[in-house]
């Protein structure tokens, strides 16, 4: 790689930089300010009713509008064109000083929004996010302060004149700037397109639907950061045959280190497909219980009802054994055993059972719950409680630990007994002792 300076006749540096500053004590500029102020009145009155209109007053992963009313992108939107149509205007009458600030401010000013939002709403949980957002603040106010004061032109043209020369062809570091500016732009567009195409099937969809549309938002993305890395590098000038010999290393790549990871992408996109496993559902992998939060390309998110979350690879989602408790129904059993005396009233014993697991809301009614005499224990007689949730993604130990108090309460209210356990010692008499001689 060398380097090479080729001189060319630079353009004039701050174009009447002292007549501009001196248009700012014209007694126009009020007009300017008001036919400012008037386009940010309107612009905040036309997002806060399209707000309103669509729905979208407590959507926060929404990127036109966010959270807030001057959070989303709309905002600056609407108030750049309403400044552009302002400026257009004005310019036939009088001389514009204020709307050659304006107009770059709100531009950077839009650039970083989209940047910044799309950002967040593509990868919420991600933490190299704000290093990157101050990066592209600095970035678009940069280049507003070099658009305002006139230097851009001359900053663009030194750029231009360093050069490199790789094999037959010849790039400037300016070149560079302008397709990696141009490669993040296309990227972060790609982004949006795909948050709001996950956003829309996502949105009202549940059970199996849900993990359908997932597979396709997954498809989605990837499809157009693909595509959008192939406009970017077109953009740029490199010649997308050189890629062939990068394409192949990567299929060798994959076929012998990456195989894993591939399997695993792979391995994803069939979850998603055929729906053996969905999101909601409660498994049981490698001896860990718990509830699909959400299936990635690579990975699964299980979380247990203790509150921790295991990751799991898709690969071994497929090639292993899992326990599915909610692929043809969402209910599930479960039982308490319980032992009482051996004189206790059996029916009574039953009925104050099914009672006690009766008592709580989230015991299903149909199939009603059952006592069985399970088992003639050591100490007593034991009862096994049976019954069905719907809900066990709210928890099953504490519902038992409720049933089991009811039962307590119950038993002792009616004079039960819980035995406790009880051994008793024969003791054989060893042989007489023999007589004295």
């Amino acid at each position: 790689m060398t380097s090479s300076v080729t001189l060319t006749p630079t353009p004039p540096p701050i174009d009447d930089l002292q007549g501009w500053l001196a248009g700012f004590t014209e007694p126009t500029v009020g007009a300017e300010l008001a036919a400012l102020a008037a386009c940010v009145i309107l612009a905040w009155g036309l997002t806060a009713v399209m707000r309103r209109a669509l729905g979208m007053k407590d959507e926060k992963s929404s990127v036109l509008f966010g959270h807030r009313l001057f959070d989303g992108v709309m905002f600056p939107l609407l108030l750049l064109t309403l400044a552009y149509i302002a400026r257009t205007l004005l310019s036939q009458q009088l001389p514009l000083a204020v709307f050659r600030v304006a107009i770059p401010v709100l531009v950077s000013l839009v650039a970083i929004r989209v940047g910044v939002k799309v950002l967040q709403v593509a990868f919420p949980l991600a933490t190299w996010i704000k290093p990157l957002e101050r990066t592209i603040s600095w970035v678009a106010w940069g280049a507003m302060v070099l658009w305002v004061s006139g230097l851009l032109p001359v900053v663009l043209n030194e750029l231009d004149q360093i050069t490199w020369k790789i094999g037959g062809s010849v790039l400037s570091l300016r070149t560079l700037i302008e397709g990696a500016l141009t490669a993040s732009a296309v990227l972060i567009l790609s982004l949006w397109v795909s948050a709001a195409i996950e956003s829309r099937l996502l949105r009202s969809a549940v059970g199996g639907d849900l993990s359908l549309r997932k597979a396709v938002s997954n498809a989605m993305r990837a499809l157009l950061m693909f595509l959008g890395l192939i406009i970017a590098l077109t953009t740029v000038g490199i010649d997308l045959t050189a890629l062939s010999v990068l394409g192949g290393a990567i299929g060798v790549g994959i076929g012998f280190g990456l195989q894993k990871l591939a399997a695993n992408y792979v391995s994803g996109f069939v979850i998603l497909a055929e729906r053996s496993m969905r999101i909601g559902d409660n498994v049981k992998v490698d001896n860990f219980e718990g509830r699909i939060s959400d299936i990635k390309a690579r990975y699964t998110l299980i979380r247990s009802t203790t509150g921790r979350e295991s990751i799991v690879p898709n690969e071994i989602l497929i090639t292993n054994r899992v326990e599915n408790l909610s692929l043809a129904d969402a209910r599930v059993w479960q039982s308490t055993v319980v032992s009482v005396a051996y004189d206790s009233d059996v029916d009574l014993v039953r009925r104050l059972l099914t009672d006690a697991a009766l008592a709580q809301p989230r015991v299903m009614r149909d199939p009603a719950p059952s006592a069985a005499l399970s088992a003639f224990g050591a100490d007593g007689l034991e009862f096994t409680l049976g019954y069905w949730i719907a809900d066990p993604e709210n928890g099953q130990l504490n519902l038992r630990s409720d049933i089991n108090m009811a039962i307590l309460k119950s038993l002792r209210g009616n004079g039960i007994e819980i035995p406790y356990p009880q051994r008793i010692v024969h003791m054989k008499p060893g042989p007489a002792p023999e007589p004295r001689a």
